[in-house]
């Protein structure tokens, strides 16, 4: 799931969806980022609420940040790189039920997990242009992305990993995309690894709040979960060397 909720009314359907998620058999729960809205609140309060929220998920729950409970806060008069540090000291803690493995350092979100021959890889990548409006936090935190996935590709490699799943909550813009737009390097990195694991990559985001299943680039199957104002989910299942993709039951 993604980009959900931006208002109390979908915090209140997102309830809803809890209670669906928890009578369910799932091995976990991901979240790609955006748990406000581009307007805010980008408080205290609201992160709070959410954690408390996403607390009553039964099933081990992954979230990673998007564009607007950080980069974007400062559309409200909040610092940027302070409310990213709040999201930090709030959701960068043990997920019971997952051997989840956090990058060292101050990059915490940036996460790895393996569920049997499947391997899982979160990272920070958030909408609105990957905060190249401060281009010194985008080269630090993209230079920390880059070696994450990188040290994690191969750990997956090493494991034989019969699908490799990235999940981040931008868009990476592949059919739009230009120089200068936050995402050139990063779609470069992406074409060149789903060339060398050969259909064996899966990129899962959010942000543009579309639901989509194609293939932007040779040997890379994309997944963008539903957004705002849709509080919806999205199950995958891997059976028989297939992964198979629904939406979620109502």
């Amino acid at each position: 799931m993604g980009d959900a909720p931006y208002s109390l009314a979908e915090a209140r359907a997102l309830d809803g969806l809890i209670a669906r998620l928890n009578a369910e058999p799932l091995a976990f729960v991901a979240h790609v980022g955006d748990i406000v809205s581009g307007a805010g609140p980008c408080s205290d309060a609201w992160l709070e609420a959410r954690k408390r929220q996403f607390a009553r998920i039964r099933h081990p729950f992954v979230l990673l940040p998007g564009d607007n409970e950080w980069t974007d806060c400062h559309r409200t008069g909040f610092d940027p790189l302070e409310r990213l540090a709040k999201w930090r000291s709030l959701f960068c803690t043990p997920v019971p039920g997952l051997a989840l493995e956090r990058q060292p350092g101050e990059t915490c979100e940036n996460v790895r997990w393996q569920v049997g021959e499947l391997t899982f890889i979160g990272l920070n990548v958030p909408g609105s242009h990957n905060d190249r409006r401060d281009p010194a936090e985008h080269a630090r935190r993209m230079a920390a992305v880059f070696d994450w996935l990188d040290r994690s590709l191969s750990l997956a490699e090493q494991r034989g990993a019969k699908k490799i799943f990235i999940l981040m909550q931008a868009d990476p813009q592949f059919e739009r995309g230009r120089e200068g737009d936050g995402y050139a390097r990063l779609r470069a990195v992406l074409a060149t690894d789903a060339q060398w694991f050969a259909g064996r990559l899966v990129l899962v985001h959010g942000d543009s709040h579309t639901y989509l299943d194609d293939r932007p680039l040779p040997g890379l199957r994309r997944i963008e979960v539903f957004g705002s104002p849709w509080v919806e989910w999205l199950r995958a299942r891997w059976a028989g060397g297939r992964l198979e993709l629904e939406r979620g039951a109502d």
